[in-house]
């Protein structure tokens, strides 16, 4: 048995000992009981106090260290997850910028390539205007001066046909 129980043991026994002595005539407040035996537990009381008082204060340190401990690990665990939600928020702001960022830049793409297809298909529509006038022009040229040779040939004398054989020499 340990020294915190021993007192309270030796605690109860007085107790015991005290209520269950002999009252004094004409004395209620007063009793009799052994004098060797309640000394001998006091002094027993008094010898195994300390050590209960020792163990009470040790108790005592232990609890709040435990305490202390406890609480440390409490507030490392609340900074931990203040520092992984303040990351997460971080993170989260990163990734709707980004996708901000990138919907900008489909969108400038998109309006760049619009405009590259309009510039070139104005580029190609000119090319083609060009190429079709210069045929035109080459037409016309061509049906002028096809006009003018069938005039020229209905307007010319006919050749006899010695003068389309050549002579042999």
């Amino acid at each position: 048995m340990d020294n915190n129980n021993d007192v309270i043991e030796l605690l109860d026994i007085l107790y015991g000992m005290v209520t269950e002595a002999w009252g004094v005539p004409l004395g209620n407040d007063k009793c009799i009981i052994e004098r060797d035996k309640a000394i001998e537990i006091i002094n027993d009381i008094k010898a195994n106090l300390p050590g209960a008082l020792a163990e009470a204060k040790r108790l005592v340190a232990a609890r709040d260290e435990f305490i202390g401990n406890a609480k440390r690990e409490a507030e490392a665990l609340r900074k931990s997850a203040e520092e992984k939600a303040r990351l997460m928020v971080e993170e989260q702001e990163i990734v709707k910028t980004a996708k901000e960022k990138s919907a900008e830049m489909i969108a400038a793409a998109e309006n760049k390539s619009r405009e590259l297809r309009r510039v070139a298909s104005d580029y190609v529509d000119e090319l083609m205007r060009q190429a079709e006038e210069s045929i035109s022009s080459a037409l016309s040229t061509v049906q002028n001066s096809r006009g003018a040779f069938r005039s020229a040939g209905a307007n010319a004398p006919a050749k006899s046909k010695s003068e389309d054989v050549p002579a042999q020499e």
